[in-house]
């Protein structure tokens, strides 16, 4: 399982061409073709469940046929109120089953959808992006699953001409009765039609519209299928909690179940403080045949595995593969999970990553299961050429094929920036082989470029390889950090500490010292070598730009936004609150 076979071509201007044989299979017009087919084939099968207070906890499960059944009512309910691609469905609120319903009656008719961040309504104070987010797109239909949750955001960004529906008009909507328009509507549908837009945080400005044509979704989930063959065979059962304004929620995961007649639990728990208790109720009534996280996500469920026989059993119980993203994932989680699964099913369950975005879709490149390995990317998948272009030392990974997006939803300029000469899209990541004397064995992730900088003696500094180290030395009381030292004579880092991990540590500050030295000790030279760091008091900002929605650390708003937390670190003699080296090492 995992990449296919690839043919290397070496351009004469120094970039590699990596292609995968033999090419994609074929692929349906629009995802919902998947829908019809199952609710004619496994009607009564469970497409996607939710647990429900008025069913007393228990799943409200909606099962292929009754969606096929709820799609014809609602696109025709989207058709009567004219929405289109200048008018498109805009979701406010997270995950649910209405979201769900409505999401394919949009793809099926035609009309996009734009599931955005509950965090720019819900978290933000200022509404500035939400607000944004709203104008570029014109919606001509608004829902919030609780309409006075998000009350505020409603009055502050959706003009008074725009519908808003709330979940209590969804019976209203669903007993609205089809029309041959509906069949008519699905008919005109093409390919290369807006099938989703999806905003990225940005690294800079304001969120962009990532265009997702259905040709995209679909290209995209046989490539999955060609790449993990199994879910041809025995449909996939998820239990999920990402969310669906992010690709590998909406799009990744419960496309995964769709495509393969699966069925998709939806987890309203999460791997945070007093969040992953709701998980552990459901993973213990769920066996699931692929489980899909986020580092964070693997530690808690570590934990619990090691102290709950049954948990144990039940997980392992029908798990083909697992799968996380987002960030790497520390080598003594993947140890003990590979050592939970062979005591209790006599081997390892494979492991697998890769990189994508929400402009590929998201699945592009994909590990081998014979070479999956903390920080491994892997090769492309079926239908992706990979092109590794030569940028400022570095080797970055530019993609094309049937899932890559043709731009950003009314913004030329971003989308003109996007592609390079050839019309790869550039995703500023750099690779490096994971063994340059095979490069069939794929690619390891070499950082952002974009994040790199050069110090005061003229030297890169690659923050990505650099960040990981220093995040793995020091944890488990690091979860993240910021490298500082642009234009200087030494690196610098701010640590975002993990909190519970550090509550019971008598001296925080000697510990991380320690941990910095024994990094310091492995370093070739000053650009990997951090020697002052400083524990971050508070929270990164969502208004600020900080941190994206995903929770991911944009680098250079921080060191921008902080900038007296620099100098400070820099100043001599150093403040009390300052980690130090000691002076043999630095």
């Amino acid at each position: 399982m995992g990449a296919a076979p690839v043919r290397l071509e070496q351009r004469p201007d120094g970039a590699l061409l990596v292609t995968p044989v033999p090419a994609l299979g074929a692929y349906p017009r629009l995802l919902t073709e998947r829908l019809q087919h199952f609710a004619a084939t496994a009607p009564g099968r469970t497409l996607i469940a939710q647990r429900d207070k008025a069913l007393g906890g228990d799943w409200r499960r909606i099962s292929y046929a009754a969606m096929w059944d709820a799609v014809q009512a609602l696109g025709q309910a989207l058709l009567d109120r004219g929405l289109s691609a200048d008018r498109p469905l805009v979701f406010l609120s997270g995950n649910s089953l209405a979201q769900a319903m409505l999401t394919l009656a949009g793809l099926h008719v035609g009309v996009p959808v734009a599931p955005v961040s509950p965090a720019y309504a819900l978290l933000a104070k200022d509404f500035v992006k939400l607000r944004h987010c709203l104008a570029l797109l014109t919606p001509g239909l608004v829902y919030a699953e609780d309409g006075a949750a998000f009350a505020d955001a409603l009055a502050a960004a959706v003009p008074p001409r725009v519908e808003v529906v709330t979940a209590a008009d969804m019976p209203r909507l669903l007993a609205t009765a089809p029309t041959p328009g509906v069949a008519a509507a699905h008919a005109a549908v093409r390919p290369d039609d807006v099938a989703k837009i999806l905003f990225t945080s940005g690294s800079t400005g304001q969120p962009k519209g990532v265009v997702n044509t259905h040709r995209m979704l679909c290209a995209n989930q046989q490539m999955l299928r060609e790449a993990f063959p199994f879910v041809a065979e025995d449909p996939p059962v998820l239990l999920d909690w990402l969310p669906w304004h992010h690709t590998f929620g909406g799009n990744h995961n419960l496309g995964l179940v769709l495509y393969n007649g699966g069925s998709f639990y939806m987890d309203d728990g999460r791997p945070v403080p007093g969040g992953y208790a709701e998980s552990l109720r459901n993973l213990a009534e769920i066996a699931t045949s692929i489980h899909f996280n986020v580092p964070r996500g693997f530690e808690e469920l570590v934990h619990h595995l090691k102290q709950d026989a049954a948990l144990r059993r039940r997980f392992f119980s029908r798990l083909h593969m697992m799968f996380y993203s987002a960030a790497g994932l520390p080598q003594h989680i993947w140890d003990a999970l590979d050592a939970l699964a062979l005591a209790e099913r006599g081997r390892r369950i494979p492991m697998f990553t890769g990189l994508g975005a929400t402009e590929t879709a998201p699945f592009c490149l994909v590990v081998r299961e014979d070479s999956s390995e903390s920080g491994a990317v892997g090769l492309p998948a079926p239908g992706i050429v990979l092109k590794l272009a030569p940028v400022a030392g570095k080797m970055e990974a530019r993609v094309k094929g049937p899932s890559i997006t043709p731009g950003y939803w009314r913004n030329p300029e971003a989308t003109q920036a996007a592609f390079d000469e050839d019309g790869f899209y550039r995703f500023g990541d750099a690779l490096v082989p994971l063994d340059p004397a095979d490069l069939h064995k794929g690619f390891r992730f070499d950082g952002r470029i974009t994040e790199d900088f050069k110090m005061a003696t003229g030297t890169w500094v690659s923050v990505g390889p650099l960040r990981a180290r220093l995040v793995a030395a020091c944890a488990p009381y690091v979860k993240d950090a910021v490298i500082a030292g642009q234009d200087r004579d030494s690196l610098a880092a701010i640590l975002l500490p993990e909190r519970e991990a550090c509550a019971g540590v008598a001296d925080l500050p000697r510990l991380l010292a320690d941990r910095l030295a024994s990094l310091a000790a492995q370093a070739t030279g000053s650009s990997q070598r951090i020697t002052r760091a400083v524990l971050l008091d508070g929270a990164l900002s969502l208004d600020a730009g900080e941190v994206t929605d995903k929770g991911s650390i944009n680098q250079r708003a921080v060191l921008a936004r902080r900038a007296a937390l620099v100098a400070a670190l820099y100043a001599d003699p150093p403040g009390a609150d300052i980690i130090c080296l000691p002076e043999t090492v630095a």
